[in-house]
């Protein structure tokens, strides 16, 4: 399944958030940083796949793909202005985002490392300043915590939404699994996945990123990012072009 469908799941687990509030001022807080950081502030920005950061950015221009009709009505209806693209269409677009914001792990959905190579060189084809990403630290991972990510619980007026994610090693390649993301709201279930996923290691993606022309590779140590779905903290990364190169 694709990451439009995984991040679904984001946007049910915002709708549910007994705080939205302080959902929002966390991300908008990274997103901020980032720019600080860079000393430099978007003018146009790319969200791939939902993320509730786009609903406090004040970027002149706002693209989002890789959301489903359900996000987009919700971005809509939320009152966001934001120009949609279908992923397919992303090859006409080269060099045209000053940002592009790739959160939950984007460049670990990928079947193979052949396809996380082609995703990273995507990616830094569409932005002239930086992309954001995050990512686990996956060279240092615990064996105990590989078959799920920490269950996430949301409780608004005297429900119960439960979050968990199952991961489903490959018996021969351990840097492969399969992911399914379960969803229990009012003892309903929702299932979602498979998701093909793959390790991403920190030096790996500053690799992709250079082959694809990045100019400067940081995690940033004082940045971590946590999902709505999931208690695993995440390392907050960015990739640097110069002058769009």
């Amino acid at each position: 399944m694709s990451f439009e469908s995984y991040t679904d799941c984001l946007l049910d687990a915002f709708l549910m958030h007994s705080k939205p509030s302080e959902v929002l001022r966390r991300k908008k807080e990274i997103i901020e940083e980032i720019a600080f950081f860079h000393n430099y502030v978007p003018r146009t920005v790319l969200y791939i796949g939902f993320n509730p950061a786009i609903l406090v950015d004040k970027t002149k221009d706002i693209y989002a793909t890789e959301i489903s009709k359900k996000v987009q009505d919700y971005l809509q209806h939320y009152g966001i202005k934001f120009n949609y693209i279908h992923k397919d269409k992303l090859e006409q677009y080269k060099k045209v985002f000053d940002s592009v914001v790739a959160l939950d792990e984007y460049l670990t959905f990928s079947a193979d490392d052949n396809e996380q190579r082609i995703r990273v060189s995507e990616i830094c084809n569409l932005a002239t300043e930086y992309v954001i990403t995050t990512c686990r630290d996956y060279k240092n991972q615990d064996f105990k915590d590989r078959e799920f990510s920490i269950p996430a619980l949301i409780k608004n007026n005297g429900s119960n939404n439960i979050f968990l994610e199952f991961h489903e090693y490959n018996a021969t390649d351990r840097n492969n699994w399969q992911t399914y993301n379960y969803q229990i709201s009012n003892n309903q279930l929702t299932v979602r996945g498979p998701y093909a996923r793959r390790a991403m290691f920190f030096k790996q993606l500053a690799k992709f990123g250079h082959d694809a022309g990045a100019t400067g590779f940081t995690v940033h140590k004082n940045l971590m990012y946590k999902s709505l779905i999931k208690k695993n903290y995440e390392h907050v990364i960015s990739i640097r072009f110069d002058n769009g190169s």
